[in-house]
C-alpha cells in the first residue's frame, strides 16, 4: 500500500521518518486554509487536516494511505497562526511571554472510506522575554513559517520553561496518536524501524 504524506513541512517529513516510516511520497494539498475564528481552536485544526487528507486523496488511489495535519497556537482561545511578517511575530512572541498557551494538532488519516480524524493538545509555558530577546529571535529567521511565531525544536527551544502532553505535537504531528492510527490500519511502526 502507498503511503502518503499531504504536508509540505520539512519537520513533518523527518518525524514520519522518525517513526520508522521511511516509504513515503508527499503530495501538497492544494486548499484554502481558512480561518474560521467561531470554531474552537481544537476543531479548526482538526476540520483543516480532514480538508487537506480529502483533497489529496482524491487525486490517489483509493487504497492509499492519506496523512494530513494541521497545527494551530491558541492563547485564551484566541488562535495565533504563523506570522505575516516580522511586527506581527514581536506581536505574538510579546503576548506569549510568561504565559502557558496552547498547542492544538489536527490530524487526519484517511484510507478509502476510513477516516481517523482527531485532535491533539500540548500546553507550553514561555519564560518571561524582553523585547531585545524577541527581536534577536526573530532575526534568526525562524519564526517566520511557525504557528504562534516559534519552533520548540530549533532557537526557540530558550524561550520554554516547560511543556505538557506530546513534545511532537508542538512540532506539528502528534506521533505518539500517529502511530496507533497506522496500527489500526496495519503499519506496525516499531517494526518498520527495526526493519522487520
Amino acid at each position: 500500500m502507498e503511503l502518503i504524506l499531504a504536508s509540505k513541512s520539512p519537520r513533518r517529513r523527518a518525524l514520519l521518518e522518525q517513526m520508522g516510516v521511511r516509504s513515503f511520497r508527499v503530495v501538497t494539498p492544494d486548499i484554502d486554509e481558512h480561518m474560521d475564528r467561531d470554531l474552537p481552536p481544537a476543531e479548526l485544526v482538526r476540520q483543516i487536516s480532514e480538508e487537506k487528507a480529502r483533497a489529496v486523496a482524491a487525486q490517489v488511489g483509493p487504497d492509499a494511505i492519506v496523512i494530513a495535519a494541521d497545527t494551530v497556537v491558541a492563547l485564551d482561545g484566541a488562535v495565533l497562526g504563523k506570522p505575516a511578517d516580522q511586527e506581527e511575530a514581536f506581536r505574538m512572541l510579546s503576548i506569549l511571554s510568561g504565559c502557558r498557551h496552547q498547542v492544538y494538532t489536527g490530524l487526519t488519516v484517511l484510507r478509502g472510506e476510513r477516516v481517523y480524524s482527531v485532535w491533539e493538545e500540548t500546553a507550553v509555558t514561555f519564560r518571561s522575554l524582553t523585547g531585545e530577546e524577541i527581536e534577536a529571535y526573530i532575526d534568526t529567521g525562524e519564526p517566520m513559517d511557525k504557528a504562534g511565531a516559534y519552533g520548540i525544536q530549533g532557537y526557540g527551544a530558550l524561550l520554554i520553561e516547560g511543556i505538557s502532553g506530546d513534545y511532537y505535537n508542538v512540532m506539528g504531528l502528534p506521533v505518539c496518536r500517529l502511530g496507533q492510527i497506522l496500527g489500526e490500519l496495519g503499519i506496525n511502526c516499531m517494526a518498520l524501524a527495526a526493519g522487520v
